[in-house]
């Protein structure tokens, strides 16, 4: 269970105040794979940190149950002067999983080959973000982030990341921020839409993109 409660968030830009959320209540189930839906600049990826811990709100809470993931692919965690696979024991030790499972099975799944005992400095962005995927796939999360990154490289690994992000959601929920309907609609159960700081919870993601679609033709 993820519980925003009485959330707000204010950025200062070039002295003025933006207020993207203003004391929002709202919970997101056990269990449910969840679409984030809104305008660019509406606060998607911005309340997806938030979850993720990364991001403090400027006021209230975020209250939840469960592991929850970083976001999905993210890359950016990687020590560079580290290698592949002491980058992946490290994580994996943060998360208080067996480190050598967590290792033979994004060395097979990543499918890096020598790169994964080369330190991560040398991968080229592909590399960085098979093993990044291959990471975050790796430890058992009970609600999975995802920020428009869900499977890399060619279209072999992106079947077989694809297929298997599909079997963990089988056992664990998910928060989603996508502009493809498509994928929002294969992986989503329910939607949430923001717009204007507001965020309205639809039980089906169909409903949920109807609503952002309305939102997009009404300031069109």
């Amino acid at each position: 269970m993820i519980r925003l409660e009485n959330l707000s968030k204010t950025f200062a830009l070039e002295g003025r105040r933006k207020v993207l959320f203003q004391n929002v209540t709202l919970d997101f189930p056990d269990g449910a794979s969840v679409g984030l839906l809104g305008r660019n600049g509406a606060g998607k990826s911005t309340l997806l940190r938030m979850i993720a811990g990364t991001m403090d709100p400027s006021a209230g809470r975020i209250i939840s149950t469960g592991r929850i993931s970083w976001p999905v692919g993210f890359a950016g965690s990687f020590h560079p002067e580290l290698t592949g696979i002491q980058n992946t024991r490290f994580i994996g030790r943060i998360y208080g999983v067996d480190t050598d499972e967590l290792a033979d099975f994004v060395e097979e799944f990543a499918e890096l080959g020598v790169h994964f005992r080369l330190p991560v400095k040398t991968y080229s962005s592909g590399m960085r973000s098979r093993l990044a995927f291959g990471v975050s796939m790796g430890i058992p999360f009970d609600t999975y982030l995802v920020d428009e990154v869900t499977a890399v490289g060619d279209a072999s690994f992106k079947a077989r990341s694809s297929a298997l992000f599909q079997a963990r959601l089988e056992t664990a929920g998910a928060v989603v921020v996508s502009h493809t309907m498509g994928l929002l609609r294969q992986i989503c159960d329910a939607g949430v839409v923001i717009e204007k700081g507001r965020l309205t919870y639809h039980d089906t993601i169909d409903a949920a993109i109807e609503h952002h679609i309305r939102n997009m033709s009404a300031a069109a």
